[in-house]
């Protein structure tokens, strides 16, 4: 009997907004030969069982964590996202990612709060933010570009990785698997080889975290396993 052929784990793109797309992005993915997929809940999309994912990017969008009765798919993305926290797969949620990630896990998100922020701005990274595997080849300040009204706190079990004297909560780990910044970086990059800093470039909302990301994720990217 021949041996059964694995399929590769897959990563899960989860696009809120049409606004909000993966961007240029994709066709690094591709290059890298990385496997992905983009779903778009906004147009009907079914969100798919994450045990059968890799791992998960959730990306940004215009609405908020509340805005349910407007944008009734969030409900959907919401148990999606619990649910991928729940497998333990891979995910990483940036800005309306990052703030349904805080909200599935309990923690409040504070809509039109006195941290919102727009333009380019500095973040420090705390001490653990500095060794965190998404963040260590970003200097320890940096750049970013912020476009967010709502703010989230640390859910109850999640570390602070990234902060600043706007707004104190700028990302957070939780567990081994999950991370939302609230930002798009837009900063050097050193390279973990070498050391050389490459020149700052306006990245798109989810570039630099790929470009940081994939070395670290295609490792980890789970293959399909049940969880349910």
């Amino acid at each position: 009997m021949g041996r059964v052929k694995m399929r590769p784990p897959m990563l899960l793109v989860v696009q809120n907004d049409p606004r909000v797309p993966l961007g240029t992005y994709a066709d690094y993915l591709a290059e890298a030969g990385a496997p992905f997929r983009t779903i778009r809940p906004y147009a009907g999309e079914a969100l798919p069982n994450p045990a059968g994912i890799g791992a998960v990017i959730v990306l940004g969008g215009a609405m908020g964590v509340n805005d349910v009765a407007k944008y009734p798919f969030l409900d959907g993305v919401k148990d999606f996202i619990a649910d991928t926290v729940a497998c333990k797969v891979p995910l990483l949620g940036i800005c309306l990612g990052g703030q349904l990630l805080a909200h599935v896990l309990g923690a409040p998100v504070v809509c039109n709060s006195p941290w919102g922020e727009k333009g380019t701005l500095p973040v420090t990274l705390t001490v653990p933010g500095s060794a965190d595997p998404l963040f260590r080849e970003i200097d320890r300040r940096f750049m970013t570009f912020q476009w967010h009204n709502d703010s989230f706190a640390i859910p109850n079990g999640g570390e602070l990785l990234a902060s600043s004297s706007t707004c104190p909560n700028q990302a957070f780990r939780f567990g081994a698997n999950a991370t939302a910044p609230s930002f798009t970086p837009k900063s050097t990059v050193r390279s973990s080889k070498t050391g050389a800093v490459g020149p700052p470039k306006p990245w798109h909302a989810a570039e630099i975290f790929l470009l940081i990301l994939l070395p670290v994720l295609l490792p980890i990217m789970q293959p399909p396993t049940a969880c349910f």
